[in-house]
């Protein structure tokens, strides 16, 4: 049942904001219909009257038929070429598009985007239209993500990006990214939270029947499975080992000498197969096998620090907030079905 909640949103943040959702046909229906929903009913639960969002679809082509990868066509509220004509002002812009419609292939598309990005208060991308994003030059220099399967791509066609495959959504300063599919629907939320606060984006949640609302630094895809996308590597066996020792030092040198060989090929064998470091392969496996353990509950957070492979709870919430943006505790509040290792972490904060 739909509920109403009050905006915690500061008095001087009350104006209806402009949400402008530009589709770059082919669009992936979910990439447009998920973001539009998490606004909607933000608009719904308002309970003074005044709804705080406007929200307005925008085709890129020539009507406002909008084609979609499930064939099934959205009808936007207007089209580029009379938006541009109306020259109404945009409080955020997110840019919608498909796997057949990656980048901005017209040069006006392009220039609208860019000129945008100069004066609106936020621009985002859903999923692949980070492609358009950076081919009208808004990404150069920034933080971004994409579809994990597109990342490398992304970071190939603009070198000029820094392109961060693990996160289902990236914030840098007013640029957005998000992953695929449904991140697009946590972008969103994170945006209402921003606008009316966390409560007013928590009932959201509840009111999309969300399993729960992920934070823009959980990973989209588990570490654990990436290492196994390469059949017949070298490095096989020994990922299955390090899963197993995460308590174990597991410096490049041991992890040499465990496979035999020296650091130097083993760090070209992880480039090669696995696009990372040995390093940085260790700290992702074992912040994702804490991850898990806070998602199962049970434990308590000096348990989980011991198994796997952190010194203190300290140091795994400096993990924990440097990596992911927030700490085990609110890891734990979010994820875990009981609350003891929440109070071990706030006995030593």
């Amino acid at each position: 049942m739909r509920t109403r909640t009050k905006s915690s949103a500061p008095a001087g943040s009350r104006e209806q904001k402009r949400i402008v959702i530009l589709g770059l046909p082919p669009v992936d229906a979910l990439d447009v219909i998920g973001p539009a929903e998490v606004f909607a009913f933000a608009n719904k639960l308002n309970d003074n009257g005044a709804a705080p969002y406007e929200l307005v679809l925008v085709s890129a082509g020539d009507e406002v038929q909008m084609a979609s990868g499930t064939g099934i066509h959205l009808t936007a509220h207007t089209t580029l070429s009379d938006e541009r004509r109306a020259s109404k002002p945009i409080d955020t812009l997110i840019v919608a598009a498909g796997w057949s419609s990656i980048g901005c292939p017209d040069e006006q598309v392009r220039q609208w985007i860019q000129a945008q990005s100069q004066g609106v208060r936020r621009v985002c991308s859903i999923c692949v239209a980070a492609f358009a994003l950076a081919d009208a030059g808004v990404l150069d220099g920034r933080r971004a993500t994409t579809h994990w399967q597109m990342a490398r791509d992304l970071a190939a066609r603009y070198p000029k990006v820094e392109v961060d495959a693990n996160p289902i959504w990236v914030k840098d300063s007013n640029l957005y990214t998000s992953a695929g599919i449904s991140a697009g629907i946590d972008l969103a939320l994170a945006l209402v939270g921003e606008d009316l606060g966390d409560a007013a984006a928590m009932e959201i949640a509840k009111n999309l029947v969300l399993f729960l609302r992920r934070p823009g630094g959980q990973a989209q895809f588990s570490v654990t499975l990436q290492s196994q996308r390469v059949p017949g590597s070298p490095l096989d066996a020994l990922c299955i080992w390090i899963s197993e020792h995460l308590q174990s030092d597991l410096t490049v040198e041991i992890l040499a000498d465990r496979m035999a060989t020296s650091v130097r090929t083993l760090i070209r064998t992880f480039q090669r197969d696995l696009h990372t470091t040995p390093a940085k392969y260790v700290e992702d496996i074992r912040l994702e096998a804490a991850c898990r353990a806070l998602e199962m509950g049970g434990r308590s957070m000096d348990d989980i620090a011991r198994r796997c492979g952190y010194r203190s709870i300290d140091v795994l919430r400096k993990a924990f907030v440097r990596r992911l943006g927030i700490s085990p505790r609110d890891y734990a509040m979010r994820f875990a079905p009981d609350t003891k290792m929440v109070q071990t972490e706030r006995s030593i904060e």
